[in-house]
């Protein structure tokens, strides 16, 4: 094993019995591309090695979680009555040890809890997915009202290494014309904010308590190599996880 795990703890007012881990690239047995804590099979990573790194997590969660083929849709699935692996980019739970999960390279993880702490959802949020709904999709299913969520918005490629097209601008902009001040013209391109996108999103919808990057935390995948993986970055590279589960 390449070092000691090491976690990010979301800094949120969560409810005592809502548990949230994001793992980074540090403390796993993947090597090359995929060093160290390599937690994606759809890679190309050793699948047997995948596994082992799988397995370092299990003493800090109270089951496996319920990992899900992310497409950069807007399908959430509920976690308790779901096994691994289906086509998804979010998921849910209002049971008690159920591990929703996100994996992320550069796209945005979301957590959302409620302040009663009867529910949780983990979102992946890329921009596709953002553009599309996933958020609000996932909101829905939650099925409590939007004042009484909680965001937490995990790490990211930051908004000064975002570049894009005019496609992807035009897009959010068609939906949302406040989405403009999530752009900054960058040569013949734009870095994109994907936090504020986010966070427009949640607060179109109703959901105010936003905490995490850009908030009250600052990350960006693509500019911290020594601890996050990053696509956008290199191509070919791994995967890290952001967990949510209810603690009975």
């Amino acid at each position: 094993m390449n070092g000691k795990l090491d976690f990010i703890l979301p800094n949120w007012p969560a409810p005592a019995n809502v548990k949230a881990l994001q793992t980074t690239r540090l403390g796993g047995s993947s090597t090359g591309p995929y060093s160290s804590l390599n937690l994606g099979l759809h890679v190309g990573d050793d699948p047997a090695v995948v596994a082992v790194n799988r397995q370092l997590l299990m003493p800090y969660l109270p089951t496996s979680p319920i990992w899900i083929n992310q497409v950069h849709g807007v399908i959430v699935i509920n976690a308790s009555n779901s096994i691994s692996v289906q086509d998804a980019d979010a998921s849910f739970s209002t049971d008690a040890n159920v591990v929703c999960v996100t994996m992320t390279a550069d796209c945005l993880p979301v957590l959302l809890c409620d302040s009663n702490g009867a529910v949780v959802a983990a979102v992946h949020a890329g921009w596709r997915g953002l553009c599309d709904g996933v958020i609000e999709a996932a909101v829905s299913k939650m099925a409590v009202s939007s004042s009484e969520i909680l965001a937490w918005l995990g790490p990211a490629i930051g908004p000064h290494a975002f570049e894009v097209g005019d496609d992807v601008r035009s897009q959010f902009i068609a939906q949302d014309p406040q989405a403009s001040l999530a752009f900054k013209p960058h040569l013949d391109k734009w870095l994109c904010d994907i936090y504020l996108l986010a966070r427009q999103r949640l607060q179109r919808i109703g959901v105010t308590n936003i905490y995490g990057a850009g908030v009250n935390e600052k990350f960006c995948t693509y500019s911290e190599p020594e601890r996050f993986y990053s696509f956008r970055r290199d191509s070919l590279t791994g995967r890290m996880a952001t967990m949510i589960w209810l603690e009975s």
